[in-house]
Order: C-alpha cells, then sequence, then structure tokens
C-alpha cells in the first residue's frame, strides 16, 4: 500500500509539473523532480527510487552517507542542507550537486578537497532572495560576485541558483521570489563569466512548486507532498 500511495504521489506531482510548464511555455521534461528525504525511513526512500523521482535531496551529510552505502545510486544525490566546512571532505565524495553554497570559506574547502579527490563537484549558489533573517543564503546583491570568485576555482563548477521561498497561505505570494531567483540567474549569465553555467534554477517546494516552475524552475524539492507529514527527529547528525 505505502508503495502504491507513493507511486501516485510521484505521478500526480508529474502531472501538476507537465501542467504549470505548459501554462508558462515549457518542456515538463526539462523540471526534475527532487526527493526530500530528512527524516524519512528507507523504505519510502527505496519506494520514490521506484516510483522514478530523478534526484535524492540530503539535509545531512552523515544521514546521506548511510542511505548511499544501503541503496546505491540508480539516481542523482544531492545536499541541499547547510554544509559546514569540516563536512567538506565527506560531500565531495557522496554528492553529484551541492546546492548550499553561500560563502567563500565553504567554496574554497569544497574546492580543495575536490582537488584530492580528483573530482569536478556541481555547485548552486544559494541566495537568500526573500532577505529573511531566517533564512540562509548569500544576499541576492552580492550573488554575482561569489559567483565571480567562485569560477576561478578549478574543482567547482557553477550550474545555477537555489533559495528558498517564505511560506505563504497563498502560494501565488511566493511569485515574486521565484522571478527575482531567475532574473538573477539571467543577469549573471548575461556577464559571460568563464566556466560558469546558470542552466539551473532550484526552487519550489510542496506548497508552491508550481509557481516555481511557471517561474523557471529547473529543480523542485518535494518531500510532504510526496511523503506526506513526518515530524522532525530532534538531534539528526549535521
Amino acid at each position: 500500500m505505502m508503495e502504491h500511495a507513493i507511486r501516485q504521489n510521484v505521478e500526480n506531482i508529474r502531472q501538476r509539473i507537465a501542467a504549470a510548464a505548459a501554462r508558462s511555455g515549457r518542456r515538463a521534461a526539462d523540471v526534475r523532480l527532487m526527493a526530500v528525504t530528512k527524516t524519512v525511513d528507507d523504505q519510502r526512500i527505496l519506494a520514490a527510487i521506484a516510483a522514478g523521482v530523478d534526484i535524492i535531496g540530503e539535509n545531512y551529510v552523515q544521514e546521506a552517507k548511510r542511505k548511499i552505502e544501503l541503496m546505491g545510486r540508480p539516481q542523482e544525490w544531492h545536499l541541499i542542507g547547510h554544509l559546514q566546512t569540516n563536512k567538506a571532505k565527506y560531500a565531495v565524495k557522496l554528492f553529484d550537486m551541492i546546492h548550499s553554497v553561500d560563502r567563500m570559506d565553504v567554496a574554497l574547502e569544497l574546492n580543495g578537497r575536490a582537488a584530492k579527490e580528483g573530482r569536478l563537484i556541481k555547485i548552486l549558489v544559494e541566495v537568500n532572495i526573500s532577505g529573511e533573517a531566517t533564512k540562509r543564503g548569500i544576499d541576492g546583491e552580492e550573488a554575482s560576485g561569489l559567483v565571480k570568485e567562485v569560477s576561478h576555482l578549478e574543482h567547482l563548477s557553477i550550474q545555477g541558483l537555489m533559495t528558498m521561498a517564505p511560506w505563504f497561505d497563498d502560494p501565488e505570494e511566493a511569485r515574486p521570489c521565484f522571478a527575482a531567483l531567475r532574473s538573477l540567474r539571467d543577469r549573471i549569465a548575461e556577464a559571460g563569466i568563464p566556466g560558469v553555467t546558470m542552466g539551473e534554477l532550484s526552487m519550489g517546494m510542496s506548497g508552491d512548486f508550481e509557481i516555481a516552475v511557471e517561474e523557471g524552475a529547473t529543480i523542485i524539492r518535494i518531500g510532504r507532498s510526496l511523503f506526506g507529514e513526518r515530524p522532525v527527529k530532534e538531534g539528526t547528525p549535521t
């Protein structure tokens, strides 16, 4: 029953993605579905993988390590949570993309660790586009400068931007945040910074992903609409 429910949820989300993409003249195939798996038990994650989600998104490095060892890599694993510099050495081994680079010290640590592993790590720059004090990410006015600095690091490949919009009862109110991130992405892309690709916009969650797709999201991060409500565990490793 659980596997069937998750498969149905994936199908429903994909239908909603397709409709939102059509409304904005986009292709549904240009939007990837990430399953956000913080606090989700292993069997439900495996069911989501079997149902065909594109990406598994993890908040915690140590938890991702355990899950990857158990589940393997039938799809990409992305880090979407805050990254402490002392976890960079593990992150460069585990993840296909890191969404949460918002400081130069983190970028430098990732670059050094990636060099030792002989890897080129795909990253997104996390932007606090709403300016909320409770949100992580670099200020939108400073994002272009950070991109330029990071572009010189040989073992990091900037793929685009990520943001988390404020929660609203009416998801339409999140639209300005998503539009602002897209506009920022476009301005950075127009600057033609060598080695920087601005193809990815990671934005939109269960409550607002359709608006995000209409505004250009290429990765949506879905937890509740896929797995249902779930409690936050105390003391989860970071």
